[in-house]
């Protein structure tokens, strides 16, 4: 079984095929360049590169969300697009779950962080039981007060990974034990192991209903919503901070 898995969930772009369990090449970057010019031609270099064609492939793993809302969008859609038009498998993951796995330590609990402008970040917490990357608390939109409330009373070392830079001092002075990790990227490496857990599309129906988990309103939504709060055909989403 052949599988290609990408991620462009924010300004890194990686890209990785695996033959059964093996991974057998990989490729990243992490220029601030769009992503709609960069990821096809990455596939097409990296499949390629091993001598495959487009035809080879049974299956798709993307990061579903939080992160950009373009980079989301341009990575699920040409996910989609690959198992419609070539027949494969398709498979989400949380590109939160993606940082997470860089973590190995199954003894802490690990929490994700992306940096979502206006003082707000996506965050989650996970941890590792038996070779399995388990969610403590699900993927969310916060302010930082919220995820240190939720890590107050957890009896865990904490380790950090992701876009905690601008976080740090404040991080630092609330969990002065915790964990810093030096790997912040994303590695479509690390996907296969978690789209093990994941519900695997394979109708055209189930594959045109998979969309991107971005986690909140777009701006523009949010102000729409905020200016026809008793309109019904307007969204139910209500964001906690």
């Amino acid at each position: 079984m052949k599988t290609i898995a990408f991620d462009t969930s924010n300004q890194p772009l990686s890209v990785a095929l695996f033959e059964d369990d093996q991974l057998i090449d990989q490729r990243e970057t992490n220029i601030k360049r769009n992503h709609s010019t960069q990821l096809l031609p990455f596939i097409d270099e990296l499949v390629r590169q091993v001598n495959w064609t487009p035809q080879d492939l049974d299956n798709v793993i993307v990061s579903q969300g939080p992160g950009s809302y373009t980079g989301l969008r341009i990575a699920v859609t040409t996910a989609k697009t690959l198992a419609f038009t070539l027949g494969l498998t398709l498979t989400g993951i949380s590109s939160l779950a993606l940082l997470a796995s860089n973590i190995s330590d199954d003894n802490v609990v690990i929490v994700p962080i992306m940096d979502a402008r206006n003082q707000n970040i996506y965050a989650a917490q996970y941890q590792w039981q038996a070779g399995h990357l388990t969610v403590v608390q699900a993927d969310a939109h916060m302010n930082l007060d919220k995820l240190q409330a939720s890590l107050v009373n957890q009896p865990q070392n904490i380790v950090f990974v992701g876009e905690w830079q601008r976080f740090e001092t404040q991080l630092k002075t609330a969990f002065p034990q915790a964990k810093f990790a030096s790997d912040n990227l994303p590695h479509a490496a690390n996907s296969l192991l978690l789209a093990k857990d994941g519900h695997k599309l394979t109708t055209m129906n189930e594959i045109h209903q998979f969309v991107p988990q971005y986690h909140r309103l777009s701006q523009a939504e949010a102000d729409w919503a905020k200016a026809h709060p008793n309109d019904e055909g307007g969204h139910t989403y209500v964001e906690k901070v």
